[in-house]
């Protein structure tokens, strides 16, 4: 192993409601969504009219910037439904899937024995481009680019997260054939939190291994500490499913996205992992949460992911569903309640830290309303293991101000980078939102 990366700064939320290590069934979803808004960047050109017949595989959108760059359905069927919001905007596609599933054949290859354009011709035709993100600004990586690095998390450490080790550990060969195609095109980076990993022997790819609290599993910290992203410099991301998908493109020809999802939280009935597809209704998990009222269900984890809610389908590159009560009471009191022993604190403010070990049963409710932000930079630093000044930067975004943006290190961050900062933020604003907004101002204005 190349180097070993000890974080001292992060923070574990323990959030009661993790996924028990086993595969439980469900009903066979009988359509699935493909979203736009799961791929920051595109400008969707639709493909397809209701009616139409699709095999898995078979394009259904394409970028009208880039129309090398297609979405393809992940099932085969018939697109039943357009759907479209304010100003007809497309917001999904929804494919009514097939009893049997039918491929595109793409062609069974060894990428070792493929040129960089061979393997860039076969993502982009399979649609699993669009599953490389590319930093600064996490949008779809451009074909025409030439990134310093691709770098891929073999783990995560985000509250309640899918274990790696445990969704993917029959797709080792898959993940092994995904980072050879891969370094065709770019020099290879994987991180693991074990030097047992499964995923530490990875041939063609650099291995770092990290340890730490949340966020050590996020890729843009690990990209921080591995190789600072600079101005004018870009490296692509991919997901460890993502990855595993690439490989199986290669060595079955054809397009599986099926994937083991943790269904956790609080609120869920009986957690436990199941096999489905990117777009899967969230109905489709109703047996973990039997009624709805009162509750949240979140497509990914509980501090980036996307309130889906019970009409709402799963994100393409989410691998958790997380179901949440929803923090609608006023507490009593409030803060200047005496022990609050169920109430978890970052600062040790109540007498819960005596009990390291303890899981809560955590809602939604903020316990107040956003303020002005503290003049200390401490409390999210003390939470952010990356060379950057996080309030500052907020501030930034906020202010709109470019040049104190680039200072301060927008090139480095997604907004998930910054999701325990919000957290912990004693002000109660919504960094991440700040983040994205300044994030979408740099593409307006630099891009």
């Amino acid at each position: 192993m190349s180097n070993s990366i000890d974080l001292k700064k992060g923070l574990n939320i323990p959030i009661s409601g993790a996924a028990d290590l086993r595969v439980k069934d469900i009903a066979k979803a009988g359509t699935v969504a493909i979203q736009p808004s799961d791929f920051k960047g595109l400008n969707p050109r639709l493909l397809v009219k209701e009616g139409d017949k699709v095999l898995a595989g078979s394009p259904v959108l394409a970028d009208k910037k880039n129309t090398d760059i297609l979405i393809t359905s992940p099932v085969s069927g018939t697109v039943e439904q357009i759907v479209r919001g304010d100003k007809r905007k497309l917001l999904a596609v929804l494919v009514k899937a097939d009893a049997a599933q039918e491929y595109v054949d793409f062609g069974k290859n060894d990428p070792a024995k493929l040129s960089a354009e061979q393997v860039k011709e076969v993502l982009l035709k399979s649609g699993l481009w669009a599953g490389l993100i590319q930093r600064p600004y996490g949008i779809l990586a451009d074909p025409a680019a030439a990134p310093k690095g691709i770098f891929i998390s073999a783990f995560s450490t985000a509250p309640l997260a899918a274990d790696t080790e445990f969704t993917l550990a029959s797709e080792l060969a898959a993940m092994q054939a995904g980072v050879t195609a891969l370094a065709k095109l770019a020099p290879v980076h994987v991180s693991v939190n074990s030097s047992k990993s499964a995923f530490a022997g990875m041939k063609d790819a650099t291995v770092h291994l990290f340890t730490g609290k949340h966020p050590a599993g996020n890729v843009g910290v690990q990209i921080s500490h591995i190789s600072h992203i600079r101005k004018e410099e870009t490296v692509w991301t991919v997901s460890a499913v993502v990855l595993a998908a690439i490989g199986k493109l290669f060595t079955q020809g054809k397009l599986e996205l099926s994937r083991k999802v943790a269904v956790t939280g609080p609120a869920a009935i009986e957690p436990a992992y199941v096999e489905v597809l990117p777009g899967t209704p969230m109905k489709s998990f109703e047996q973990f949460y039997g009624s709805a009222d009162g509750l949240r269900v979140i497509s990914g984890d509980v501090l980036t992911g996307r309130n889906a809610g019970v009409e709402g389908y799963l994100g393409f590159f989410d691998t958790q569903v997380c179901i949440i009560r929803e923090g609608n009471t006023h507490e009593l009191l409030g803060w200047a309640r005496p022990l609050r022993l169920n109430q978890f604190s970052s600062t040790r403010s109540y007498f819960s830290w005596l009990c390291p070990k303890k899981q809560y049963d955590m809602d939604t409710n903020l316990h107040g309303g956003p303020r002005a932000f503290l003049m200390s930079d401490s409390y999210y630093a003390d939470v952010l293991p990356m060379d950057i000044y996080p309030l500052y930067l907020t501030k930034a975004c906020l202010a709109g101000d470019i040049e104190k943006m680039e200072k301060f290190g927008i090139y480095e961050v997604l907004p998930e980078d910054l999701a325990l900062c919000e957290f912990v933020d004693p002000s109660k604003n919504y960094i991440q939102d700040i983040i994205a907004k300044g994030i979408d101002l740099m593409l307006k204005e630099m891009a």
